[in-house]
This record gives structure tokens, C-alpha cells and sequence, in this order.
């Protein structure tokens, strides 16, 4: 009976599939088709290019543009409707021509869900949705198509898990699904696609691990899965299928280390990409064996050892070499000897070594690697020796990054041959000697950096021909004479000039006025004189200007009032004379003045942002009075004689009429330069990842809040207020921070926030998309920020919400405090050691903690950031710090309190009690903490006890809570892992900032926390 049932299914489901068939089609012969089509169309909103327009009955539906029938039965077999730029959404009626084997929808603008009519297209051969907006979840209930051999839906917005069922579909040659919003896990049904070639999950959001069963894939060519939230060890047999040839990992969280005979078991591999894992161990040994290589990165892993010396000596084809940012070479003088074995690698053009711990010289032998080489990037490595002669011979280098070294030598001036080098890095080294004259013969350049070494002599002339030069860094050096009018005349420097920190002599040329387009100009600490010259009022887009620790004379000009764009001015330690001018007071932006250490006389202003006693400091200028009472200066004498008061009158006759004619000319050149700029170039905003977005209107801002609606609004805080929002154009959700102007200290926050944001770039910090400043419909003042919208809210809900009586959204496990910790971490220590200058963010806390759909952890506000020294310190060295705590209750330094400098460790003892929150639940300002009890020593105590009694009681719950309370040794590991993490908050919190941890070992720390963790499988 068995038997004969086996015998009959495929007849009952031949006769099935036949019977849905014409279910699926309301009527037959190839009337059908034409209906459909046009039902298709029909549902086309937009056809800009007229593609469809002879759709109509003139013409046969055969003969009609991007239709294909067959010929014996004249029904629709291919519909080709890719690259149009059509809109709307795909019609159900598409069921209906089942005949169709070949669906080209890609490169539209198609939305809404796929129709699950299609699933009755039983002869169905190719899916083509690709780079549309598709939305809902991939269909289901696909074993109908039983013939598919391509699904390709890549770049759309498709939602949900990877179906199943898609593992039936036993002829599937290629799998496409990259960048759309897949969640779940990859299924280990696909592992049954025993045809397909192409595998490509990449840029969703799927976790777990990749699944052993894709190992028994043995036609795999090409498999992408990376920007993913994959875990776990690659399968070792994924690696033993022999076809593949495109092996794509990166943005993942995977670990493990690379098998050694990878390079053997692979050995079509053309193109590997691992970066952005943890992976561990060293690099392949029989790397070299896979001959047909053409890209290998690895970068941003923890690799660790000698690179294989013979890695090059069969790559012909390589091109693309990354291991940066691991922890590669010994720092031992033999640790680049693989570099030789490039010589074999003739159509090498990147090469990226930088952030690991290579030693040695630079290898003479690189120098003939390949003329094909277009990126060398080498910083931050522990290299020393000199250059080599013969660098010239790269002569397609377009980048080149050597910071951060040992350096040693002189610049060849060989170097200025390399005349498609754009980007020029050889700052913190010790090369000596002069600036080589040839670097002006590198037209392309568009960032200099060769500060922090030993050069000395003058400033060539020759830069002056560098006409794309975007950012120029000389500082720290020991450059003499005067500073080039050539050099002042480069108005594509938009970014940074600084030339601080040298021996500059002579004037400020008033060439300087051509830097138009200049945001940071910093010439302090040189021995500049003369006056200022009032050409500098040009300089409107000027954000940062520093002229301190100079010999600069006479009065500060009243051109000057034009920087409307200032941020921080700083003329101190000069010896300027005459009285501080009044539109300092009318500077909106304006964040730090200082004019300390001059011979400035008469009143100081009062008014605007000079009513701030953090923004302006005074200090050393003896013949000052007047001003707000925190300066504490004297008061100005009321009772001058008639010959002073005459003289005055005549003083300010002169300079009013001087100053309406100047203000007349300079509005003529701003007229002028602005609607020659506004036909150039459209407004933008440099967001925090360095992609130029569109200003936002208050009109587009208002519009996407429902008029900023109660029903919008998901936060408050002292400056303004947060709003959900979407923008129609995209449809895309954002978060709209709208600063409350009326509040004082609102709009120096947004300027705060806008300055630091602009460079910044981790994966762990907020990210800015744009910004308004604008008027609102009253005419009023408006001022916001649009950030990415995190869907989780902030971490301070998280913690407290069931306590404090509001929604419970859900406890957070130790796994996720753990992990918002490391992530929390690794911002700090972005903001703190590896950003120039350092930032310190000043508000720390649970509520500045944004929570993604991913649960992963991003530091926002930084309405008090602060710019530091190099030493660690706020660059607004003056003593009105201490008239204004910066940050909030309970998580402030107690340094802060007594008038020290804000420096890193602050930011540090803020941390330490926002990890002791995480772990207790407890805020710092609870009730309980009084009358010398405080977070810190509660904590403290408790080391000598059991961590657990003063845990958060919800740690736990779910996860792990049998082996915390059955097996003793997991037990006691576990106790052991909680006062790690206990120790590491009250050492951070302690009350002397040189005792205080660097960040840097805090997320080493916590690094080893959780590889305990996942050693113990607790969780």
C-alpha cells in the first residue's frame, strides 16, 4: 500500500499544479494576456520616459515596446519593464500571463507588496525586482515555482524572515537579497539549493550564526552575507567549496580565526572581504597558493603576528590588500619582509597597513612594488628609518598616509614628482630639514598634514601653485620666517589652515582676506606682528580663529565684524591696545572669546554672548572695567573731563562714518559673493559621516511632525524638545531635536552640537542628517537638528521605566547592559584618543543614550561637548570654567564642582556611575544616597561582600537564571565576571581624576568581561 501511494503522488501533485494553473487565470487564450497588461499599466502612476505610451489597441500586445511573446502560442513569456523610471505598484493581474517565464522589473521606482498572484506563474524562470521600493515580506508558498532559477529583489524594503520554503526551489541558480531589512536567521533550508551559484544576504539585519548546512552548497561561486548582525565561527567546510570564487563576510560580528590552507581549498577565491569582524589568529599562510586573488581584506579584525613572507609570490591578479586595524607585526625590524613578495603583485593599487604594530624600516624594495599603486596608507605603526629614494616611482599614488610613526630623515623633495598625490600624511613623526619646494608641484593635492615634526626653515612659496588644497596642517614644527602671501591666497582652503606652533615672523599679509571659503584658521604661538589686518573681515565662513600667543599691535579692526559665523576667537597674549569692540556682543554663534593677556582699556560689553561668563575671559588686560560681575573688574568713572569726552565724541564721529561707508562697501562684496555662491553651489550640511546632505526647511520640518504635534514628541530636555518625523520624499523616520530658543544657553548648545557632529564618524555616536536654521511662520528665531530616529528610545527608559510607573517596555538582560556598555565605551574612547582635537562630551548619562532596532547603543547630545588640548584639556583654558558646572546632577566630576578644567577623566568618572546604574538599577540621585552614602561607595562596599546584593534584581531574568543559581562554578565565575564589572565602575568613579582608567582600557576591559562570558555559555 505504501509503495503504490509513493507511485501516485507525483501524478496527484502533477494534476494539482495544473489545476491551481488554471485557477490562477480567469479565462484563457491570449485575450488574457492583453487584459492583464494593460491592468499593469494601469496601475503606473508615472512613466516619465513615455516607455508604455503605445500600449494601447493600435498594436498587437506582442508587438508592444518591452513584450516578448512565443511564437507558437502568441502568449507573454518575458515582460521587461527595468530602468524606466516607472512608478506605482505591480498589479495582481500579473497572475494572470502564465505563460511568463521572465519578470524585469529592476532599477524603477515600483512600491507597495509583491502580489501573491505570482505564485501561480508555474513556469516562471527569472525574478527581477532589484533596486526598487518594494515593501511587506518575500512572498511564501513558492513550491509552485518550481522552475525559478533567478530571484533577484536586492534594494528594496522588504521586511520579515528569509522564507523557508525558499529551499524547495531545487533548479534556483542565483539568491539575491541584498540591502533590504531581512531579519531572523539565515535558514539551513537553503542548503538544499544544490544549483545555486549566487548567494547574496548582505546589508540586512539577520543574526545567529551562518548555518553548516550552506557548506553542502558545491556549486557556490559567489557568497555575500556581510553588514549583517552574524555571530558565531564561519563553518570550516564553507571554506572547502572549491568553486566559490567571491567570498564576502565583512560588518558582522563573526570570530574565529581563517583556516591555513584556506588558500588551497579556495583556489578560484578572486575576492575576499572579512573586515569588520573579530576575527582572531593569523593570516593564511597559503594565502599566496590562491593565485587568482584580486582583493583580500581583512581589516578592523584583532589578526595578530608576522604577516607570511611569501604572501605575494604567486598574486599576480592582486589589487585590493587591506590589514588595517588589527594587531599585526611584533613591532621587530623584520616585521614588513613581506612587502618584497609584493613585487610579484604588478596590478597592486591599495595597499592599507595602518593601525597595527609594524616595526622596522620602510623597505627600499616597496619603492618598485608596482607603478599601478594608487593608496599606501602606513599610520599609526611603530616604522622608523627614513623614506626611501625612489618613492618617485609610484607615480599614480593619489594617497599617501605614513602618521603617527617613527620617522626619521628628511621630505625628499622627490616626493613632489608623485603629481597625482591628493592626500599627503606625514604628521607626528621626526623628519627634519626643510619642506621640500617640489611638493608645490603636486597640483592635485588636496590635503597637507605635516605637522608634529621637526622641519624648520621657511614656508615655500610653491605651495602657493597646490590651487585644490582643502586642508593644509604645518603646525608643531619649527618653520621660521614669514608666512607665504601665496599660500594666503588658496581660496579652495576650506577646511584648515593651521600653521601654530612654529616661529613665524613679520605681518599677517593682508592676503589673508582671500580665504573666503576658510572654516579653522589657527596661526597661535608663533612671533607673528604688526596689526590685524582688516582684510580678515573677508573671511566670513570662519568657525574657528586663533591668533593667540603672538606680537599683533594696535586695535582689533572693525571689519572684523563680519565673522557672523564664529564660533571661537581667541586674540589673547598679544599686545593689542584700544577698546573691545561692541558687535562682539551681536556674534549669534559665538562660543569662546579670549582677550586675556593685551592692553585693552575702557568698558567691556555686556550684552548678547559676552553676557556668558564661560564665553569670554579678560583676564591680564589691567586698564579694563566694567562688563558682567563674574569677570570681577571694576566700574567704569563716570566723570571725564570736557577735552576726553570731546575727543571721544570726535573718536566715534569718525569711526560711525567710517563704518557706515565700510559696511556699505563689505555689504556690496556679500552681495555679490553670496549670489555668485548661491548659483555654484546649492545649500548643504555636512552630516557626522561626511555625506553632503540638503538644508531642511522649518516648511519640510513642520510638515513632518504634523506641525510638531503632542502626538509627535518623544523627549524633552533642558534646551528644546525631540519629535518623530517623515520626510515624504523618502518616507524615511527621523528624530527632530527643536531647540527651545527662549532658554538660555539653547542656541550656544546647537552651535556646540553642530561643531562637534560635523567631523565625527562611529558607529556608536549619533548620526546627524541635517540641520535648519531658519525663521518659523511668526518670524521667529528656529534652530533643530535631524537625527537618525533610534525606534528604542533612550537607555534611561529602559532602566527605570517599570520603577518610575511609566510603560514597561521590557528588562534589559546582563548580555545587553553588557554589550551597551562596550558600545558606550568605544565611543568614548573614539571621542577621547582618536579624534583631533580630542572631544570631551561633559553629560554623560542614561537619557544621552540612544537604543537602535538593534538594541546597539549610541551617545547623543553634545550641547556641552568640549574641543581639547592634546594634554586632555578644554581649549577654553580660562578661569570662567569655574563659574558654570558643566553636565548633570550626579554624574559631574567633583573636580567640576571646584573649578577644575574639563578633561577626559570626566568623562570617564561619568561613565563609572552610568555602569553602576546599568548594574544596580539605581540612579544616582536615589532617595537612598544621602548623608555621605553615594552610588560610588555603595558599590565600593559591596566589593568586599557579594556583588549580587546590589545588583539590579531584573539582571537575570530569562536568560541563565537556573546556572546562576544551581551550578556552583558557573556561579562563582559569574560572581567573578559581575565585580570585574563592579571594580571597573568604582575605579572610574573615583574621586581623584589621575587615579581614574583612560578609556582605552576600559573597553579592553570590559572586552574580557565578555569573552568570559561567552566562554562560561552562561547566556
Amino acid at each position: 500500500m505504501a509503495s503504490s501511494s509513493f507511485v501516485l503522488y507525483p501524478l496527484i501533485l502533477h494534476v494539482f499544479l495544473n489545476f491551481q494553473a488554471l485557477e490562477c487565470a480567469s479565462s484563457l487564450g491570449n485575450e488574457t494576456d492583453r487584459v492583464a497588461l494593460l491592468a499593469i499599466k494601469d496601475q503606473i502612476t508615472s512613466d516619465p520616459l513615455g516607455a508604455l505610451s503605445s500600449w494601447n489597441g493600435t498594436l498587437h500586445f506582442c508587438m508592444w515596446p518591452r513584450v516578448a511573446c512565443s511564437t507558437r502560442h502568441q502568449r507573454v513569456v518575458l515582460l521587461d519593464l527595468s530602468s524606466l523610471k516607472l512608478e506605482g505598484s505591480l498589479s495582481p493581474y500579473i497572475g494572470n500571463l502564465s505563460f511568463l517565464r521572465s519578470i524585469r522589473f529592476a532599477d524603477n521606482c515600483f512600491h507597495g507588496e509583491i502580489p501573491q498572484e505570482i505564485n501561480c506563474l508555474f513556469r516562471l524562470q527569472y525574478l527581477s525586482l532589484r533596486n526598487n521600493s518594494f515593501q511587506g515580506e518575500i512572498l511564501t508558498n513558492l513550491t509552485s515555482l518550481s522552475h525559478l532559477r533567478v530571484i533577484d529583489l536586492g534594494k528594496n524594503n522588504f521586511v520579515g524572515n528569509i522564507p523557508v520554503d525558499l529551499g524547495s526551489l531545487s533548479n534556483l541558480d542565483v539568491l539575491w537579497l541584498t540591502k533590504n531589512y531581512l531579519t531572523g536567521n539565515i535558514p539551513p533550508s537553503l542548503g538544499n539549493l544544490s544549483s545555486l551559484t549566487i548567494l547574496s544576504l548582505a546589508g540586512n539585519r539577520l543574526d545567529g550564526s551562518i548555518p553548516n548546512d550552506l557548506s553542502r552548497l558545491s556549486k557556490l561561486r559567489y557568497f555575500q552575507v556581510s553588514v549583517n548582525k552574524l555571530a558565531g565561527v564561519v563553518p570550516y567546510p564553507l571554506y572547502n567549496i572549491s568553486s566559490i570564487d567571491t567570498f564576502i563576510l565583512g560588518g558582522n560580528q563573526l570570530h574565529g580565526s581563517l583556516p591555513r590552507d584556506m588558500g588551497v581549498t579556495l583556489p578560484n577565491l578572486e575576492l575576499f572581504w572579512g573586515g569588520g569582524n573579530q576575527f582572531t589568529g593569523q593570516i593564511p599562510i597559503t594565502l599566496s597558493n590562491a593565485s587568482k586573488l584580486i582583493e583580500f581584506d581583512v581589516g578592523s579584525n584583532n589578526f595578530v603576528g608576522q604577516v607570511p613572507i611569501s604572501l605575494g609570490d604567486n598574486l599576480q591578479n592582486l589589487s585590493w590588500l587591506s590589514l588595517a586595524k588589527n594587531q599585526l607585526g611584533t613591532s621587530a625590524a623584520n616585521d614588513l619582509r613581506f612587502l618584497t613578495s609584493l613585487s610579484n603583485s604588478s596590478r597592486l593599487e591599495e595597499l592599507y597597513l595602518d593601525d597595527n604594530s609594524f616595526g622596522g624600516t620602510f623597505p627600499s624594495s616597496m619603492v618598485n612594488v608596482t607603478t599601478n599603486l594608487r593608496i599606501l596608507f602606513m599610520g599609526r605603526n611603530q616604522l622608523t628609518g627614513s623614506i626611501p629614494s625612489g618613492i618617485e616611482n609610484l607615480v599614480n599614488l593619489i594617497g599617501l598616509g605614513m602618521e603617527d610613526n617613527f620617522l626619521t630623515g628628511i621630505i625628499p623633495s622627490s616626493i613632489g614628482r608623485l603629481s597625482k598625490l591628493q592626500g599627503l600624511y606625514l604628521s607626528n613623526n621626526n623628519f627634519m630639514g626643510e619642506i621640500p619646494m617640489s611638493i608645490g608641484n603636486i597640483s592635485q593635492l588636496d590635503g597637507l598634514n605635516l605637522s608634529k615634526n621637526k622641519l624648520w626653515g621657511e614656508i615655500p612659496e610653491s605651495l602657493g601653485k597646490c590651487q585644490h588644497l582643502n586642508v593644509m596642517d604645518l603646525s608643531h614644527n619649527n618653520l621660521n620666517g614669514t608666512i607665504p602671501q601665496q599660500v594666503l591666497s588658496l581660496n579652495s582652503l576650506s577646511r584648515i589652515l593651521n600653521l601654530s606652533q612654529n616661529l613665524l615672523t613679520g605681518p599677517l599679509p593682508f592676503e589673508v582676506g582671500g580665504l573666503i571659503n576658510l572654516a579653522d584658521l589657527d596661526i597661535s604661538m608663533n612671533k607673528l606682528s604688526g596689526e590685524i589686518p582688516s582684510t580678515l573681515g573677508n573671511c566670513i565662513q570662519l568657525e574657528n580663529l586663533y591668533m593667540d600667543h603672538n606680537h599683533f599691535q594696535g586695535t582689533i579692526p572693525s571689519s572684523l565684524s563680519t565673522l557672523r559665523s564664529i564660533l571661537e576667537l581667541d586674540l589673547s597674549s598679544n599686545e593689542l591696545s584700544g577698546q573691545i569692540p561692541e558687535y562682539f556682543s551681536n556674534f549669534p554663534l559665538l562660543l569662546y572669546l579670549n582677550l586675556s593677556f593685551n592692553d585693552l582699556d575702557g568698558e567691556v560689553p555686556k550684552e548678547g554672548a559676552l553676557k556668558n561668563a564661560s564665553v569670554i575671559s579678560v583676564i591680564g588686560n589691567k586698564r579694563l572695567c566694567g562688563g558682567i560681575p563674574m569677570l570681577q573688574l571694576p566700574n567704569c568713572t563716570l566723570n571725564a573731563s570736557k577735552k576726553q569726552r570731546a575727543s571721544f565724541l570726535l573718536k566715534v564721529a569718525v569711526l560711525t562714518i567710517g563704518a557706515v561707508l565700510c559696511s556699505v562697501l563689505i555689504l556690496g562684496v556679500l552681495v555679490v559673493y553670496y549670489c555668485k555662491r548661491s548659483t555654484q553651489k546649492k545649500s548643504s550640511f555636512n552630516s557626522s559621516m561626511g555625506i553632503v546632505f540638503k538644508k531642511v526647511t522649518y516648511q519640510e520640518l513642520q510638515k513632518a511632525t504634523n506641525g510638531f504635534s503632542s502626538d509627535t514628541l518623544i523627549g524633552e530636555g533642558t534646551y528644546g524638545s525631540v519629535y518623530k518625523g517623515t520626510f515624504d520624499i523618502d518616507e524615511r523616520i527621523i528624530a527632530v531635536k527643536v531647540f527651545n530658543l527662549e532658554n538660555r544657553g539653547a542656541s550656544k548648545s546647537f552651535v556646540a552640537e553642530c561643531r562637534t557632529l560635523r567631523n565625527v564618524r562611529h558607529r556608536n555616536l549619533v548620526k546627524v542628517l541635517s540641520a535648519c536654521s531658519s525663521l518659523d511662520f511668526k518670524g521667529n528665531d528656529f534652530k533643530a537638528l535631524i537625527f537618525e530616529y533610534m525606534p528604542n528610545g533612550n537607555l534611561d527608559k529602559w532602566l527605570h521605566s517599570e520603577k518610575e510607573g511609566q510603560n514597561h517596555l521590557q528588562s534589559l538582560s546582563f548580555t545587553q547592559r553588557l554589550n551597551i556598555a562596550i558600545d558606550v565605551a568605544c565611543a568614548m574612547e573614539y571621542l577621547h584618543h582618536h579624534c583631533q582635537p580630542p572631544i570631551a562630551h561633559c553629560d554623560l548619562k542614561p537619557s544621552n543614550i540612544l537604543l537602535d532596532n538593534d538594541m546597539i547603543a549610541h551617545v547623543g547630545d553634545f550641547g556641552l561637548a568640549k574641543l581639547l588640548y592634546e594634554t586632555g584639556y578644554s581649549l577654553s583654558h580660562n578661569q570662567s570654567d569655574s563659574f558654570a558646572i558643566k553636565g548633570s546632577i550626579g554624574y559631574v566630576p567633583p573636580e567640576y564642582g571646584l573649578g577644575g578644567q574639563t578633561s577626559t577623566k570626566g568623562d570617564v568618572y561619568s561613565y563609572g556611575i552610568l555602569l553602576l546604574e546599568m548594574l544596580t538599577g539605581r540612579r544616582p540621585t536615589d532617595d537612598m544616597f544621602k548623608e555621605g552614602l553615594s552610588l560610588h561607595e555603595f558599590a565600593k562596599m559591596a566589593l568586599s561582600t557579594q556583588s549580587t546584593e546590589i545588583v539590579d534584581p531584573r539582571l537575570f531574568l530569562g536568560e541563565g537564571e537556573a546556572d546562576f543559581n544551581n551550578v556552583n562554578d558557573k556561579r562563582a565565575k559569574i560572581l567573578e565576571c559581575l565585580n570585574s564589572i563592579v571594580r571597573l565602575g568604582v575605579t572610574c568613579s573615583l574621586e581623584s581624576p589621575e587615579e581614574r582608567m583612560e578609556m582605552i582600557d576600559i573597553v579592553k576591559t570590559l572586552q574580557v568581561v565578555k569573552d568570559m562570558f561567552v566562554g562560561l555559555n552562561a547566556f
